[in-house]
Order: C-alpha cells, then sequence, then structure tokens
C-alpha cells in the first residue's frame, strides 16, 4: 500500500480529504501536551520549553497526510480538556483520569525514568515509604504521580523544599537542604552536565511510558488511532 493512499485513507477517516471530493475547509487535528517538560530544560527562541515529542508528530503527522496544530497547556487544563474532548490528541501516560475519555496506543512512543538523587552515604529509595520522614526536594510544576500524593500527605511526616526550576533544585540538594531530589531523567543530566554535584547518585523509582492518545469523541476514534499507530511503526522501522 502507498504512503499516499494511507495518508488519503486516514484523511477520510477524519474528515481531512472531504469523501464527495467537493471543496471544504479541512479539519485541523490539535496536538496539546502539558507546558511543563520531563524532557528538557532547553528553550527555543520564543522562551518555550522544547518538547522533543513535537518532532515526533511533525513527523507521524506529515506521513499520514493529517494538519495539524500544537497547544501547550498547564497538565491539569490538559486533563480537563482531554476529558471534556476540546483537545482531541496528546502523548501523555497512560493516566486512569483518562481511561473513560481516550483511547491509548497499544505500545509507547517514547519513555523516560523518574529517579530520586541523593548522597552515596544515604539509604537507596526503592520504594515511596522509604522517603517517609525524609528531607526530600521537589520542583514546583510536577505532581509525580502517586509518589507525589505520597510525599504532600502529613501523616508520612515528609520535609518537602520546593525548588523554583531544576537548576535550583540541585543548588539546593548541594547546599544539604535535602537528602532527597526527586527529578526527571532528561532535565537532571542536563543540569548535572553543566552544574555536577559530586557524589550524587540515584535510584531509578519508575519508568514512564509515553503513548499516543486520542478522545473519544473524535470521528472514528478507534480507525484513526489504528491508523496513526500503523504509520508510526513504519516511522520507526524507516528509523
Amino acid at each position: 500500500m502507498s504512503k499516499v493512499f494511507v495518508g488519503l485513507l486516514l484523511g477520510v477517516l477524519i474528515g481531512i480529504v472531504p469523501l464527495n471530493n467537493q471543496a471544504a475547509e479541512k479539519m485541523v487535528l490539535v496536538y496539546g501536551y502539558p507546558d511543563v517538560s520531563v524532557w528538557t530544560t532547553k528553550r527555543d527562541s520564543d522562551g518555550q520549553l522544547k518538547n522533543p515529542l513535537l518532532t515526533v508528530a511533525e513527523k507521524l503527522f506529515s506521513e499520514a497526510g493529517v494538519e495539524w496544530q500544537s497547544r501547550a497547556l498547564p497538565a491539569k487544563r490538559l486533563f480537563k480538556y482531554l476529558q471534556e474532548g476540546i483537545i482531541p490528541f496528546s502523548m501523555l501516560v497512560r493516566a486512569s483520569t483518562l481511561e473513560a475519555c481516550c483511547l491509548f496506543s497499544e505500545r509507547p512512543v517514547a519513555s523516560t525514568e523518574l529517579r530520586v538523587f541523593r548522597r552515596q552515604a544515604s539509604q537507596s529509595v526503592n520504594a515511596q515509604e522509604d522517603l517517609a520522614g525524609k528531607r526530600v526536594i521537589t520542583i514546583r510544576g510536577y505532581s509525580y504521580g502517586g509518589l507525589g500524593q505520597y510525599l504532600r500527605d502529613p501523616q508520612n511526616g515528609v520535609i518537602i523544599q520546593e525548588a523554583t526550576s531544576h537548576a535550583e533544585a540541585f543548588l539546593l540538594f548541594e547546599r544539604g537542604r535535602g537528602e532527597y531530589l526527586i527529578d526527571y531523567q532528561g532535565p537532571a543530566e542536563e543540569v548535572l552536565a553543566e552544574q555536577p554535584v559530586a557524589g550524587t547518585v540515584y535510584d531509578t523509582y519508575s519508568r514512564l511510558d509515553v503513548f499516543l492518545v486520542l478522545s473519544r469523541t473524535f470521528p472514528d476514534a478507534p480507525a484513526v488511532l489504528k491508523r496513526l499507530e500503523a504509520v508510526m511503526t513504519q516511522l520507526e522501522l524507516d528509523g
């Protein structure tokens, strides 16, 4: 099956190419993504955090022949808009709060790690309970999922020091303001490459797989997602 035919077929499925071939406005698929990044601290010329998944989306939609736009949103609003069908598409972890409103691809399209940084002399962290009663540095804007809920629960006695950025978090860690620091793989590696903190090690708390996410309210959503997955697979094979 030719790439052109696949693109046209996908277009028909989501209303981008009119079935009657008459002139009509094309539907634009809106890709929403969080305005805080688990991938990088680097910013573009407009001061926006770079999102490597935008490159993935560009290749995916270009190959599929889909007209699209991107929109950065605070995480809570993004989830709300996905639940309401206002934003039809994203690439996110498989969140239980989106199961009822959205479809997820069978395979992840990217992954990262949530890490707990510490000094070599500090106890390793294998479960959230290992942080009970500890001084922990977190970064503003991140919820950290279930781990974040545990940290913020007063019953667990965690003393939280909140940093305003990844760089500030490691500066506070270096100064001994916390015994542990929670951060994501990409941003942490970038900061430590520029400002190493001697004696720092980390434990991988969890691996986070990211999936294609499509609103169930989108026209022919199951078929559209299946086609997007097929194009994604072909892109991976092509390298």
